[in-house]
């Protein structure tokens, strides 16, 4: 019989694209896969596409004590039932309801990946439950996988967990990235003059693209009032805004959303399912977040061979090398922003250096194949002793 393996994500979008082609890889190599998350078309997606079995427990990302309360206990009678020897859980909601429910109902193997600390952001009072909270949700788990080195020392610093049970798999990422897919040669000259025109995107302008959530904490208000300023100057440059606003959670700022609707230069796509025709017809990826774990965009945007500017923090800072693929910013500078976009598009040698190593060191450090390996190897040793 295959041991049982529980792979948790607060929400079903997490689960399909945070471990896509991973929970088929366990499921291949001798492990019972079911994935969990909240309901939604996209958990069906994971069924069918990763050939698993899948539960859903409604979870919320909000702090919401009662309903917390109410999917802790539909987890732990799930794993009372089906006697799962591992769980592994992932993003912060999960991570905490999934492994108290594991220790109660006593699952041998209480895994918990780190892919980011929001709490980092926050303030006052909600810091400190935040920081209790953490610490619950180490402390019942017995392995903590922070998914970069950086965040592996954060961890630390805050006395959140014992230093003995972490270990960053592989280089860092949650699950890698699959550089045959993301890959530049897939798309022709014609397919990318198609969207360039359907945009209104010139063949002499100098494409800069963000990929990902439009809220506060990726940096999208001072990535737009930079480009908007960069952009007076030089009239020659697009900025490609690829994802979905999120007003309720985490809104932008008025007069970001108002300079988006007036520059004609900034072009909104929104949601995209497939990402990589927008990156292969940019230059450049401007990514100033607040906070991360791993940034899977970072990557992508690297394998499609483009250099990146990212803010210096955990998992930027690691997958970005100073001046060799990409430029490393302050957090909430606007003005260095401007500054690295003129850089960029003036000093073409510099631009094509780091554009010559973007793919080549994410083929080097972050194959996807490599960290799944490195995952399936930690899940049998841990298995050996239990």
């Amino acid at each position: 019989m295959k041991p049982k393996l529980v792979r948790i994500t607060t929400v079903p979008e997490s689960l399909k694209s945070l471990l896509s082609g991973q929970l088929k890889f366990m499921s291949d190599n001798g492990f019972d896969v079911i994935g969990i998350s909240s309901n939604g078309k996209f958990l069906n997606d994971v069924k069918e596409e990763e050939g698993i079995e899948v539960f859903n427990i409604e979870m919320s990302r909000k702090i919401t004590p009662i309903k917390d309360l109410i999917a802790l206990l539909y987890l732990y009678f799930y794993f009372k039932k089906c006697k799962p020897l591992i769980v592994h859980t992932h993003t912060p909601k999960a991570g905490t309801v999934g492994m108290i429910a594991a220790k109660l109902a006593r699952v041998p193997v209480r895994l918990h990946t780190v892919a980011g600390l929001p709490l980092l952001e926050a303030r006052g009072i909600k810091r400190v439950v935040l920081n209790i909270v953490e610490k619950i949700t180490y402390s019942c788990s017995t392995k903590v996988y922070p998914n970069s080195f950086s965040l592996k020392e954060i961890i630390e610093q805050n006395r959140f967990c014992n230093p003995k049970k972490m270990k960053v798999i592989a280089n860092g990422s949650s699950n890698g990235i699959n550089t045959e897919y993301f890959n530049p040669a897939l798309f022709s000259i014609e397919s990318r003059l198609e969207l360039k025109n359907k945009l209104n995107i010139n063949s002499q302008d100098f494409v800069f693209i963000f990929v990902g959530r439009l809220v506060r904490d990726k940096g999208i208000n001072e990535l737009v009032k930079a480009f908007n300023d960069f952009n007076f100057d030089i009239n020659s440059s697009k900025l490609l805004l690829v994802g979905h606003y999120e007003s309720e959670l985490d809104p932008l700022e008025k007069e970001t959303l108002k300079i988006i609707e007036n520059n004609s230069n900034i072009i909104s796509v929104g949601f995209q399912k497939d990402v990589r025709i927008y990156f292969s017809i940019a230059n450049c990826l401007v990514f100033p977040s607040y906070r991360e774990g791993f940034p899977n965009v970072v990557m992508q945007a690297g394998a499609m061979g483009l250099p990146s500017i990212v803010s210096d923090i955990n998992g930027c800072n690691e997958i970005i090398q100073e001046g060799v693929n990409g430029t490393i910013i302050p957090v909430k500078d606007k003005e260095v922003i401007v500054e690295k976009m003129r850089e960029l598009t003036e000093n073409r040698f510099f631009y094509n250096q780091l554009q010559i190593n973007a793919r080549n060191i994410i083929i080097e450090r972050y194959e996807q194949k490599t960290v799944w390996e490195s995952l399936l190897a930690e899940y049998r040793n841990l298995l050996k002793y239990n």
